[in-house]
């Protein structure tokens, strides 16, 4: 094992608080400390993508319509979903079939009517909801899972009590109604995507242990819940037999034509086919046959490494000491060590698992390939095959899409299990329609009043062959963002959330931010990257030419994010920008029943210092592009995982890190049990706040 340094020894005694490169560069409300340990300082360093390929523009097509060059053909379909809404996070249990939900009808509204909230000031410490809506949390970090599981215990913390609760910093999250329950019964999903060690642990804890409790701290979760009628919130059932932690030592099997190749052993797992534990989970799915997946993101910030790799920079390995010092314990954590050359290979997968069998083996997908996965997102294609939506979540990085060899049998739920094993994998390469001086990036529109264009999917893997010259399909497929960059697709500005509307057929793209674009060296404004130095983001719509497995496609921006008032050059489909809630980092996406988009933000608009916050927004019609907040979170916090139960009148949201900035004895916010006891913590209770799965309902519900 490599010698330790001073710092190592030193981060031993102290290891809460990393260094914080990102302090006086960060915008908004973004908290210097969640880059540090959730991104490992990504936009401090250098870009990972130094490819040359470059963003095309068709002037020589900027006057054909996109529409006549490709047409608009059937757009593809979605499983349907069960229940009082349909969103990712609503996807039915039961299998159901191809064929998009039944399309809207027109003037339908939404149950959920709500008056939009003003923006609420970052450094206030709760969650603000529409007049006649209240909250509570459904579950929150340390709730105890199994009936051996002790309560939560804020200054006596082990890990072997964490391995029993509630994990910490929960993202996606999904509610599935179990069959027969007649909607009293339900299960929930959430990950655990990163901890903070400064406000979780008292600084007296040893650090080893705080190393053991953070560690058992990540993962999945899964969690029965009961109500008395569809009117009454959800809560969880301590003891219930579907209850589950998927933690460090659970052991997923490695899917498709990457699983036991040379590139994913170690001497651990010689078969290359056993991987233990997953990391930096972000947002996710839930899949037409009732299973979840979820992406695993930033895992690079978790291992010590060479750094000097082609893949390693690529991927955003370094050499330097991770945040939390897990290679102090486990070797694998440093891939320098002998034998665990490939383990951080064994990361940055789509993770599928069943939330109705705590006994079942998880998966990690090779098939999809290996990136910064925010999430993924499951249609089912008119032809009946499988299609999956995934963004790469770095600057200047890509949008892939995943079809399946196989297709979905209805019914067939051990078959359908089985599609994302093997199938094609593609990039996205989007072509603008306008001249070169019209994308100014500045963010206004160009002269045809819409950022519009076409685009291809670029193959990587088709029919179990690699479509990249010169690498294997385990090549292509363990090293995936290498391969893209031979292919030459769009540099994108951080595909976040990627979401099919279940009524139309389109695709939902929410690039976050891209704060570089258009620096020295960096590649500038394009026409679906309109705007330099991004801080506030956009959401990309696209329309597959065909069904879903089509590898060609129209797109436009749906919105240019920011705040009118502020001065930021904003477009909201043509809705007048006076009049809309302003928005900025868009990040988990979902729709309700009657097809209106819902945007989680990860970021308030540049310099007005606003809470994150939830987001409806109206797709079709007349308010095409309005956009109205429906709640926001505590301070420090960001909103993620929405679901849209608009029927039953229920929202429920995860909310992240909040009181990111404090410290254990200085606490920053005391969400959420300040709810249960005034502005104090209820009587037991210490002073923390604790990252929770909470519930937006009615008052007279």
């Amino acid at each position: 094992m490599p010698e330790i340094s001073t710092t190592d020894t030193a981060r031993r005694k102290f290891p809460f608080l990393p260094v914080l490169p990102m302090l006086g560069h960060t915008k908004g409300k973004r908290s210097p400390v969640t880059c540090a340990l959730k991104c490992d300082n990504a936009c401090s360093g250098e870009v990972c993508n130094t490819s040359s390929n470059s963003y095309f523009r068709d002037i020589a097509s900027a006057t054909m319509s996109r529409r006549a060059a490709l047409g608009f053909g059937a757009a593809g379909a979605l499983a349907v979903a069960l229940g009082g809404s349909l969103s990712s996070a609503e996807t039915a249990v039961a299998d159901g079939g191809p064929g998009l939900a039944p399309a809207a009808k027109k003037g339908l509204h939404s149950r959920l009517q709500f008056t939009a909230i003003a923006p609420v000031d970052a450094a206030i410490d709760a969650v603000t909801v529409p007049e006649g809506f209240t909250w509570k949390p459904v579950i929150r970090w340390g709730d105890p899972l199994f009936s051996d599981a002790p309560a939560f215990d804020l200054s006596n913390q082990t890990a072997a009590a964490q391995e029993r609760q509630f994990g910490y910093n929960n993202d996606y999250t999904d509610i599935l109604e179990i069959p027969g329950s007649k909607g009293r019964r339900a299960v929930l999903f959430a990950n655990h995507e990163y901890t903070n060690d400064a406000i979780m642990f008292p600084p007296s804890m040893p650090a080893d242990q705080v190393r053991a409790v953070g560690a058992a701290a990540h993962g999945l979760s899964v969690v029965e819940l009961e109500r008395k009628n569809a009117r009454k919130p959800w809560t969880y059932v301590q003891g219930a037999k579907l209850n589950r932690r998927y933690l460090n030592e659970t052991v997923y099997e490695l899917t498709g034509p990457a699983a036991g190749s040379e590139l994913v052993k170690t001497v651990a797992d010689p078969s290359g086919k056993a991987i233990k534990g997953t990391l930096g989970n972000c947002a996710g799915g839930t899949t037409p046959w009732g299973t979840i997946l979820s992406g695993e993101e930033n895992f690079n910030g978790y291992f010590a490494a060479a750094g000097t790799s082609a893949a390693d920079k690529r991927y955003g390995l370094t050499s330097s000491s991770t945040a939390r010092g897990w290679e102090l314990d486990d070797p694998r954590f440093d891939t320098r060590n002998t034998g665990y050359a490939n383990e951080s290979n064994r990361f940055g997968w789509i993770v599928e698992v069943d939330p109705f069998d705590p006994t079942s083996t998880p998966k990690k997908h090779s098939s999809l390939g290996r990136f910064k996965h925010e999430g993924a997102n499951v249609i089912v294609a008119d032809s009946g095959h499988v299609v999956a939506y995934s963004g790469d979540d770095e600057r200047f990085d890509y949008l892939y899409k995943f079809v399946s060899r196989d297709k979905y049998i209805e019914g067939d739920r051990a078959h359908n299990m089985t599609l994302l094993s093997a199938g094609n994998l593609y990039v996205a390469k989007f072509t603008g329609n306008s001249p070169l001086a019209e994308i100014d990036g500045s963010g206004a529109l160009p002269a045809d009043g819409e950022f519009d264009g076409t685009g291809q999917w670029l193959p990587l893997v088709v029919d179990g062959a690699s479509a990249v010259a010169g690498m294997t399909v385990a090549e292509v497929l363990v090293y995936t963002r290498l391969a893209a960059d031979k292919v030459g697709p769009t540099k994108m500005d951080r595909c976040e959330d990627v979401e099919p509307n279940p009524f139309t057929g389109k695709v939902y793209v929410a690039c976050t931010n891209n704060s570089d674009r258009g620096k020295a060296g960096k590649e500038g404004a394009t026409e679906v990257n309109p705007r330099n130095l991004n801080r506030d983001g956009h959401i990309v719509e696209i329309t597959e030419s065909g069904d879903q497995t089509a590898t060609n496609f129209n797109w436009n921006l749906l919105m240019v994010c920011g705040d009118p008032a502020q001065g930021d050059v904003t477009y909201f489909s043509g809705f007048p920008s006076d009049k809309v809630s302003p928005i900025s980092c868009p990040d988990n996406l979902a729709f309700d029943s009657v097809g209106n988009l819902w945007i989680s933000t990860d970021g308030a608009p540049s310099g007005i210092g606003k809470a994150d916050g939830l987001f409806k927004v109206t797709l079709e019609g007349a308010e095409r592009g309005r956009v109205e907040q429906f709640l926001a979170v505590p301070q420090d916090a960001e909103t993620c995982g929405p679901i849209i139960h608009d029927a039953e009148r229920n929202v429920f949201v995860s909310v992240q890190h909040p009181g990111e900035d404090g410290t254990f004895d200085a606490p920053r916010s005391l969400f959420p049990d300040y709810v249960a006891a005034g502005a104090t913590p209820a009587p037991g209770q210490a002073a923390a706040p604790r990252p929770s799965v909470i519930q937006v309902f009615r008052v007279e519900d």
